[in-house]
């Protein structure tokens, strides 16, 4: 089952694109409904099996993801996204251990929504979560450049050695904040008020469950230990 909304448009230019996969009928009409009315492009799909040939077809800028789906759940569809997409990944779910929560943040999700939840609310965090990737087409970029290492804010991309490094976004403004200042010890609380700008509270596991993946895909780029660890302190970059 799909739905697509009229071909919106916004001020500057193309529609936002939001695929919603969710099972619930009901629940996945309410999104849709409020994401419309905020100009949103919108396609929903109803089971796991159909989300990837879905977001292939139609490249959505945001992805809203339920954990349990019938044929495909949530968390592999997220890691297969991740695999070669940074887009945007707000996980829905009824499941409110911390596990859980670390579990979808450790393999690429932006924010995690439990159920019940206020549709005014997820409108919320995705204007969040939005804010904070850039346009590909933004002119006033930001270019951080450490030898062999290039930050590409605008483009959203990292490079070593002219290879592409894939990294969610929150791996992204992890590293952007760190080789920011290498050598520079940042503590865990500025990594959170870095990484999560809507100042939810974000446990210290939670990073290092980040830093502990951005640390292993530089590690492959670079052959090298980028990332080191101050005990009882935070974190920092050294570059060669």
């Amino acid at each position: 089952m799909s739905y697509t909304s009229n071909q919106l448009h916004e001020e500057n230019g193309d529609p936002v694109k939001v695929l919603v996969v969710e099972d619930e009928p009901k629940l996945a009409q309410v999104l849709i409904d409020y994401l419309q009315a905020a100009n949103y492009q919108t396609e929903w799909v109803s089971n796991g099996r159909d989300a990837m040939p879905k977001f292939e077809d139609f490249r959505p800028d945001l992805v809203l993801l339920d954990l349990m789906l019938p044929g495909r759940d949530g968390l592999d569809i997220c890691r297969e996204i991740r695999s070669h997409s940074n887009v945007p990944i707000i996980m829905i779910t009824a499941r409110v251990e911390e596990v859980d929560r670390l579990v979808g943040l450790e393999i690429g999700a932006d924010d995690y929504i439990c159920k019940p939840f206020s549709p005014r609310e997820v409108m919320a965090r995705i204007k969040v979560v939005l804010r904070r990737v850039p346009p590909s087409d933004r002119n006033d970029s930001e270019v951080i450049k450490h030898g062999a290492l290039i930050i590409d804010t605008a483009r959203f991309e990292v490079r070593y050695n002219d290879q592409l490094v894939e990294l969610t976004p929150a791996e992204f403004r992890l590293l952007r904040t760190l080789a920011s200042a290498p050598g520079r010890v940042f503590g865990r609380d500025r990594l959170i008020e870095q990484v999560y700008e809507d100042h939810r509270v974000v446990t210290d596991r939670t990073i290092d469950s980040h830093i502990k993946n951005l640390r292993r895909k530089l590690e492959t780029a670079t052959a090298s230990e980028l990332i080191r660890s101050v005990y009882g302190v935070g974190y920092k970059i050294e570059l060669p």
